[in-house]
């Protein structure tokens, strides 16, 4: 079934469930996944670096590493 992704929490909402359902073994017994929920975050984190470096117009990672003049 393909999903339609509109928003960030979509997106999170999609990668929650596709990695579950995906790596059964990855779940353990209570529901809790910690390697999923590592994933999650890891996306999250890049997301947002993506965003900052798209607000401040920073079309390259390597123009953020290069000192200021």
């Amino acid at each position: 079934m393909v999903h339609q992704i509109h928003t960030y929490a979509d997106l999170r909402k999609q990668l929650h469930d596709d990695l579950r359902i995906q790596h059964p073994e990855w779940v353990q017994p209570n529901g809790e996944s910690p390697l999923c929920d590592s994933y999650e975050a890891r996306l999250m984190k890049t997301l947002q670096s993506l965003n900052q470096s798209k607000r401040y117009g920073f079309s390259d990672r390597r123009q953020l590493e290069q000192p200021q003049a």
